[in-house]
């Protein structure tokens, strides 16, 4: 039984929409035409009662047959639309279907009904009947209206099982207005979407080719190039081109900075990021991100100029104006608080590695959100950490209220992190064997304990953990990436390493560590000139320290020594005391 309203409140509630619905139409303003009387007789109001009253009652259909019997009656929109309604709520989706297509044939040029009818379709997932209705409305609509429906329609046929058929119709649908001026690209743009969708993504490159070619400004080719990275790599070219225009989106740079973000290419990521804050230098979110990004590069300096910035924009209000679609039902006030918290971290931690610790916890005392207690607390144990106070370090984390198990999770992953940080590398092992056993089968977990057993020499314990990883997740391109590597690294089962991090690589396309690894096998395997290609590539995208020391010792290997020491020191630069760099440095005997 549908869940229904109290009667009394939901007769209130018909009734007063049924007199102001059924009479709107026939209301005139009084300083106009004489007044005409509302068509909601006592006939059609005693019908709409014992409808209502019947829906009240768990009686769907009856209630339905009475409605859609009024709407044919009266032949009006409102009624035929609370009959879709009543069938909607009841699930009856075959007489939700009947009622849109009686409101069509009533009513033929009213674009709701064909909405409706296209909707209910979909939702039956009776694809092929949808291509008339979907004409019809595409049609029906306004001439300011049609470019939005056109692109609308992919996502909307995204839900059909069958996703070639939903192609067809597009093309289909789409037809009559792919040469008109005002809906060419629209079109090209939406069939480039559809084609994506049922795996074209080559036939999907062209359209967004000829789109670009014919409106270099519009947006839409890159959004959909968006879409299809990183498995399409070439895609971003279709980006990039729309990006080097001065009227470019600041959302589809935005949006390019988070994949480039999520891939591990900070040095990209942060260039479009200095542009945009150029371009647009009143915006807040990208002066946060690129501080962000410019400490993971530990560039501190330009790291705490670009979160100022932030701070500054934030405390006029002006943060508040950005609100996207992944935040929800948040507020713009409550993105920004959180967004200035975030950058307070940040800050906290740029001081903390200039050994400031006294701004550090300036920072951090700013923060007043229960829900980033587990931060800051992380950020005050690793200055104790520093300065040498294990015990009390991992006791300030340990003392961090639990609300729920994902507390106690991140918990436990936060003092792991703690000990890793202070190389104490045995009891990281143990907080993570001791959350892996209260936490089965958490693949990521395991994979946090497999990376542990490595530095604690237990190969064959970490391949164990790593190969349960990728039982739990195949997907998982970090397990295949770090089984891989440690297998080249120690010169062993070569050939196998480099298959493990191919697939990697496969899982994710373009991932500046993941590449390291592949170059550092092939350099293992004898094949000096593909891994110097291999790491140079993963070096402009992560100017990484440890990637740094593989290319370096690959271009020494190859007399290409200069080049080698320049690229060592500047990774000394950054971070002097990388354990990798440092071994490969002593190894090779090379003094800078």
């Amino acid at each position: 039984m549908p869940r229904c309203l109290a009667p009394s409140r939901r007769l209130r509630s018909w009734i007063a929409s049924a007199v102001l619905t059924i009479g709107a139409g026939a209301v005139l303003a009084q300083d106009e035409s004489p007044t005409v009387n509302s068509p909601l007789d006592a006939p059609l109001f005693y019908q709409l009662l014992i409808g209502e009253l019947e829906l009240s009652a768990g009686r769907a259909g009856s209630a339905f047959e009475v409605m859609l019997d009024a709407a044919r009656r009266h032949n009006d929109d409102a009624l035929f639309r609370r009959a879709v309604e009543i069938a909607l709520q009841a699930r009856a989706g075959d007489q939700a279907l009947a009622a849109a297509r009686a409101w069509r044939v009533a009513r033929p040029q009213v674009v709701e009904a064909m909405r409706y009818e296209v909707q209910i379709l979909l939702a039956l997932n009776r694809i092929d009947d949808i291509g008339e209705p979907l004409q019809a409305w595409l049609g029906a609509v306004s001439p300011a209206d049609r470019p939005l429906l056109i692109a609308s329609l992919p996502r909307m046929l995204q839900r059909a099982a069958d996703r070639k058929r939903a192609l067809a119709i597009t093309e289909q649908a789409l037809a009559p207005y792919a040469n008109q001026p005002a809906t060419r690209i629209p079109s090209l743009v939406a069939l480039a979407r559809a084609q994506v969708n049922a795996g074209e993504n080559a036939a999907a490159l062209e359209r967004l080719r000829e789109a670009q070619a014919a409106d270099p400004v519009a947006p839409g080719p890159a959004l959909v190039a968006l879409d299809m990275l990183p498995a399409t790599t070439a895609a971003e070219a279709i980006v990039l081109d729309h990006l080097s225009k001065p009227t470019a989106e600041p959302a589809v740079r935005l949006a390019y900075v988070r994949l480039l973000t999520q891939a591990q290419r900070y040095t990209d990521a942060a260039i479009q990021l200095e542009t945009l804050t150029r371009e647009r230098p009143q915006l807040a979110e990208p002066w946060l991100s690129l501080g962000a990004l410019r400490l993971e590069l530990k560039q501190l300096r330009e790291a705490e100029a670009a979160l100022m910035r932030f701070v500054e924009i934030a405390q006029r209000g002006e943060a508040q104006a950005e609100v996207r679609e992944d935040d929800d039902d948040d507020t713009p006030a409550t993105i920004a608080d959180r967004a200035t918290t975030q950058a307070w971290l940040l800050l906290a931690q740029v001081a903390e590695q200039r050994g400031d610790m006294k701004a550090a916890e300036q920072w951090l005392s700013r923060v007043d959100s229960p829900q980033r207690a587990l931060e800051v607390q992380s950020r005050r144990a690793s200055m104790l950490l520093r300065q040498g106070k294990v015990k009390e370090a991992r006791a300030l984390i340990q003392a961090v209220p639990e609300r729920n198990a994902d507390d106690v999770r991140a918990k436990l992953l936060a003092e792991a992190q703690l000990l890793r940080d202070g190389k104490r590398w045995r009891d990281a092992v143990d907080v993570l064997a001791a959350a892996n056993r209260r936490f089965a089968d958490d693949a990521d977990l395991i994979y946090e304990q497999a990376m542990a057993e490595e530095k604690v020499e237990r190969f064959s314990e970490m391949e164990r953990l790593l190969r349960r990883v990728i039982e739990l997740k195949p997907e998982h391109p970090h397990a295949h990436n770090a089984l891989g590597y440690s297998l080249a690294d120690r010169g062993q089962r070569l050939p196998e390493a480099r298959d493990l991090i191919r697939k990697a690589l496969d899982l994710s396309p373009g991932d500046p560590f993941i590449t390291d690894s592949l170059g550092w096998v092939e350099y293992r395997l004898g094949n000096r000139e593909e891994a110097a290609r291999l790491l140079r590539q993963a070096y402009r995208a992560r100017p990484d320290t440890e990637i740094a020391a593989h290319l370096g010792e690959v271009l020494w290997s190859m007399g290409e020594r200069d080049e080698a020491r320049r690229i060592w020191q500047d990774a000394r630069g950054r971070d002097a005391e990388n354990e990798v760099l440092r071994e490969t440095l002593t190894r090779l005997k090379v003094g800078l």
